[in-house]
């Protein structure tokens, strides 16, 4: 400010301090300044008359963003328990003008991203200021000090509700001297700002007038500078045209573990702090005792006078005037929590931190999309909640079918309010179980979303086209069909479609084809299940089914390495679910299927993992008889084939969810094939051979790998079944037959010499 004027009243605080929340109520009272200057963008003065609405209810932030990219957003959070909140409704209750005097957003944001931009009062600074005001007390937990000084303090009833303002000022003043003026990139720049506001103030109120803002920026905002130096540092800013709205905030998300700049440790704690009449603990260990409660934990009223007692015993033996949240919280851990932490992290997350969610009017300024989501929200009774809840749908019923809908278009654009979660009610199609939280990020993808329409299914649809244009991979285009079935955009359909056969004739990896087709029978399925008009899926299906049906041989004895025939094995579990759901559709489609799994059980150059996987398939799709199984299985687990191999095709057959060894306990012919093969892998092989065993019988339930093991002790003299196992399969002698080796060596040898 200019030499000599006098000076307005500059109330330094911490963001989000129920403790310099009441401090600057009782300022203000005994002050009774003309107008209030508070800590934020400009742009936000038309949003303030907003503030006194019945129907807001902090946590709120004001929300900016570019007009041109609402990706590019800045939040200015403000909880019951902020000073700048109490400031705000102290003004408006009195009829005191009120405005924001930071940097404008339009300078902020035309630099980049913005974040949530309030500093926390000490900011991201060369010195954490609290830490260094802590230390110089003696303090090595800032919290802990500043809970001694300014929470325990009674603001109301002090002396001289302006002395604390004047001391933490002078400290400040001290800090920066010692440790340089500059603190968060462009500080001086908003500090300049704030002084010029300040000179536009005293043009119209005189010096009685009254500042709210960080402590950090106090010594600034006092200093003796010209408004020509504060012209300089402003001139040449960068500019772009923002928006600005109110939307709801949570007290998780001003907690400092959120990765909020100027976050807190525990704002449901000083939410009750601040709320809290008298007897904060008392009140507080309450609350506490009804949460112990609803979780079914024993608490009575004599834990909590005991849990009292306990923490004004640690805090005097401490020092400390009255209990803080550590002593608070080491009690309620011995005498409610009987010495658990698992008890107490639920208090810290539900009490310390907590879910409160804030509303905002609906005559805030919106984009036409959230207005439009708003609509909807309140005509099918969802409510946005920042704790995370389950909601079971029935898709028969029209409302639940309406909200599936909602929230898949939602995750398209990138809201996810929702997501979807494994159902507890049971299992099919007509079933959808989503896990909701809202997010106050979620209003700044709504705002992005904006710019594909102005509702919700033409926002989507448009989306959805544009992701069809733009996609690359065979798999992506599946994907999206399917997920525009799901959220019931038939409109984006041809636009999907035509991309999806496009790409699906240019693509010759079997293994994209493969890894494409579930997801197409899946649509198909979800389309009968909604109503959707999915026929034009099947025609795309039935082709791709066709080419893989095709082109899958070949592919798996082309030389794959271990990883390669492991990918492929699992295409082929896709391809064969996939030809479940498209059967009604093609009957001709299983028998083709059919076909191709016999010919990679049976062929010798197909991996192991493959051909037992497809020797599987067709033994429980009742295909393959028993004794052909055996008879293939007799074959990969002879002494000719290579240990590795023979393990593979026990895995591809035998290993998976798929009930493989509930079928080696009822059919010990198998068993004992392969209890006859195991025994006589050589000791060298057998350890490289060994985890890929364990992978396959480690998966089973343990009952069945009591059987198994009980089986395998009783050995082959324990009855006619298990006799029958030890048999040799159809074609095979039980015991070498010497006359007849003879002659396949010497015909052996006059192979081998002719290949010489």
């Amino acid at each position: 400010m200019s030499p000599g004027a006098a000076q307005p009243l500059l109330l330094g605080v911490r963001h989000h301090g129920p403790g310099s929340a009441r401090s600057v109520r009782a300022a203000l009272d005994a002050a009774q300044p003309r107008a209030v200057l508070i800590e934020g963008p400009p742009e936000g003065d038309a949003l303030l008359a907003l503030a006194a609405e019945p129907d807001m209810r902090p946590p709120v932030a004001l929300l900016a963003h570019a007009a041109d990219d609402p990706g590019r957003a800045a939040f200015w959070p403000l909880a019951s328990f902020s000073p700048e909140w109490v400031a705000l409704r102290w003004a408006q209750a009195r009829d005191v003008p009120v405005r924001f005097i930071d940097l404008p957003a339009a300078h902020t944001l035309a630099e980049g991203p913005g974040a949530d931009e309030d500093d926390g009062g000490a900011g991201s600074v060369p010195v954490d200021p609290l830490t260094a005001l802590a230390g110089a007390a003696g303090y090595d937990d800032p919290e802990r000090w500043w809970e001694d000084v300014v929470e325990h303090r009674d603001a109301d009833s002090a002396p001289d509700p302006l002395a604390p303002f004047a001391a933490l000022a002078e400290a400040m003043g001290a800090l920066r001297e010692t440790h340089g003026d500059g603190g968060r990139p462009g500080d001086l720049v908003r500090e300049a700002h704030m002084r010029q506001r300040m000179r536009a103030a005293r043009r119209e109120f005189g010096a009685d007038y009254a500042v709210v803002c960080g402590a950090w920026h106090v010594p600034a905002l006092r200093a003796r500078t010209t408004a020509a130096a504060d012209r300089a540092l402003l001139t040449g800013l960068p500019r772009t045209k923002v928006e600005t709205t109110w939307v709801p905030w949570t007290h998780r998300r001003l907690a400092r573990a959120g990765g909020y700049g100027a976050g807190i440790t525990s704002p449901g704690w000083y939410a009750h702090l601040f709320a809290a009449p008298d007897r904060p603990v008392e009140r507080w260990l309450t609350k506490v005792a009804g949460l112990l409660r609803e979780e079914d934990r024993q608490v009575s009223p004599a834990h909590v006078i005991e849990t009292v007692r306990l923490a004004r015993t640690l805090a005097a033996l401490r020092g400390r005037p009255l209990p803080g949240l550590t002593e608070t919280l080491e009690a309620v851990r011995a005498v409610m929590c009987d010495g658990s932490d698992v008890p107490l992290a639920l208090i810290e997350d539900r009490l310390v931190v907590g879910d409160v969610l804030g509303e905002v009017p609906g005559t805030a300024p919106a984009v036409p999309l959230q207005r439009d989501l708003t609509r909807r929200m309140r005509t099918l009774r969802l409510k946005a909640e920042a704790q995370s809840r389950d909601l079971e749908l029935d898709l028969r019923k029209d409302t639940d079918a309406a909200k599936s809908l909602l929230l898949h278009r939602l995750r398209l654009l990138g809201v996810d309010w929702g997501v979807p979660t494994a159902s507890r009610t049971g299992t099919g199609t007509f079933r959808e179980t989503w896990r909701l939280c809202w997010e106050p990020e979620l209003s700044v993808r709504v705002a992005e979303a904006g710019i594909w329409g102005t509702t919700v299914p033409g926002a989507a649809t448009a989306r959805a086209e544009a992701e069809a244009r733009g996609a690359g991979e065979l798999g992506e285009i599946t994907a999206l069909a399917e997920r525009c079935l799901l959220a019931g955009l038939s409109e984006a359909l041809p636009a999907v479609l035509r991309a999806l056969a496009d790409r699906a004739a240019l693509d010759t990896d079997v293994a994209r084809l493969a890894g494409a087709l579930p997801a197409l029978a899946r649509s198909l399925r979800y389309g009968d299940v909604r109503g959707t008009d999915a026929s034009a899926l099947g025609t795309v299906a039935a082709g791709l089914a066709e080419r893989i049906c095709v082109a899958l041989p070949a592919a798996c004895a082309a030389g794959l390495d271990a990883d390669g025939a492991a990918a492929l094995r699992g295409h082929v579990d896709g391809v064969h679910g996939a030809v479940a759901l498209l059967a009604d559709t093609d009957p001709g489609l299983r028998e083709r299927w059919s076909g191709v799994l016999r010919t990679l059980a049976g062929r010798d150059a197909v991996p192991g993992v493959i051909r037992g996987r497809a020797a599987r398939l067709l033994l429980d799709g009742g295909r393959l008889p028993a004794e052909e199984t055996a008879r293939l299985m007799g074959l990969a687990l002879s002494p000719a084939a290579a240990p590795a191999d023979a393990a593979g095709w026990i895995e591809g057959f035998a290993g998976g969810n798929a009930g493989g060894g509930t079928l080696l306990v009822h059919d010990e012919r198998l068993l004992g094939l392969i209890d006859t093969w195991l025994v006589s892998v050589p000791p060298d092989a057998f350890v490289d051979v060994l985890p890929l065993l364990r992978r396959t019988f480690g998966a089973y339930e343990p009952g069945v790998k009591r059987s198994l093991g009980e089986l395998v002790r009783r050995g082959p003299g324990a009855g006619r079944a298990r006799s029958a196992s030890r048999a040799a399969p159809e074609g095979f002698a039980p015991d070498l037959d010497p006359a007849r080796a003879d002659a396949a060596e010497a015909l052996a040898r006059l192979l081998l010499a002719a290949a010489g």
